[in-house]
């Protein structure tokens, strides 16, 4: 991708970390995969939702009418999100969107602790590539439909890999987009190193942090876990003051009125 689709990409790969705490978000990347499943066979459809010259309104109304009822509310969000930008192809739309499924299994597979052994199946699979030019053929033969390719993903790796891996490849080697396949691998590798280090801290605060306050809340962060924090803020009055951060299940809460809680929990005994 290159200029818009990249600025592009980028926004809405903030907007999906947003929401990774939503109801819904383990099954999202199935979601999505079938949404840009559908939008890569129907070029219409995807020409007029890529079409920033279209009124961001029409987009929406278009991609609610189309998918409203077929997914959720979460997956929904997000697509009128990703159509609401501004993209250098319609191709790229259809690239944006499987990335953020990626992304979303990969986010699902770090919750859940898979994602270093996602991570290593990835590259296993691309060297076994590599290494079988029969495997290659199959793969990559446009006379076999993606249903077939992602028959033989799912055969050869039944009951050996995490399910984040057999998502992300069964799909991968239906929609090649024209592209070899092992560098869509080497890129799915790439994406999964990439959610290794995206940690991302949920923060609510009682009145707004100027940027000054975000680098230094950032960077006490980053030292606290190792690893490179990206704020994600919400302002809530009712706090009072002083800062509530959630790091995945791990909880952080300095706000006034968690102490004026805790003191009363004491006092009453």
């Amino acid at each position: 991708m290159i200029g818009s689709s990249r600025e592009s990409l980028a926004a809405c790969r903030d907007g999906l970390d947003a929401r990774r705490h939503d109801d819904g978000f383990a099954g999202l990347s199935g979601e999505l995969f079938a949404v840009a499943s559908v939008l890569d066979a129907e070029s219409p459809l995807r020409n007029v939702l890529a079409d920033s010259g279209q009124p961001h309104s029409v987009r929406e109304a278009l991609v609610r009418q189309v998918f409203g009822g077929r997914v959720s509310d979460l997956a929904l969000d997000l697509i009128v999100l990703v159509t609401g930008r501004r993209w250098a192809s319609d191709l790229d739309l259809v690239l944006a969107i499987e990335q953020l499924a990626d992304q979303a299994a990969f986010a699902v597979a770090d919750a859940q602790g898979s994602l270093d052994a996602t991570e290593e199946e990835l590259f296993l699979f691309g060297r076994a590539v590599d290494a079988s030019s029969e495997l290659q053929m199959a793969l990559t033969d446009p006379a076999q439909s993606s249903a077939t390719k992602a028959a033989i993903v799912a055969q050869l790796l039944e009951g050996r890999a995490t399910q984040a891996t057999r998502e992300v490849l069964e799909y991968a080697v239906g929609h090649l987009h024209g592209r070899r396949i092992d560098s869509v691998i080497d890129e799915l590798c790439g994406l999964a190193a990439q959610q290794r280090e995206r940690v991302v801290a949920e923060v609510r605060v009682a009145a707004p942090l100027d940027q000054e306050q975000q680098r230094r809340l950032a960077e006490a962060l980053t030292t606290l876990k190792g690893r490179t924090v990206r704020l994600n803020v919400a302002v809530d009055p009712s706090m009072l003051g002083g800062v509530h951060v959630r790091i995945g299940d791990e909880v952080i809460d300095g706000s006034v009125t968690s102490r004026m809680e805790q003191a009363s929990r004491a006092i009453l005994g």
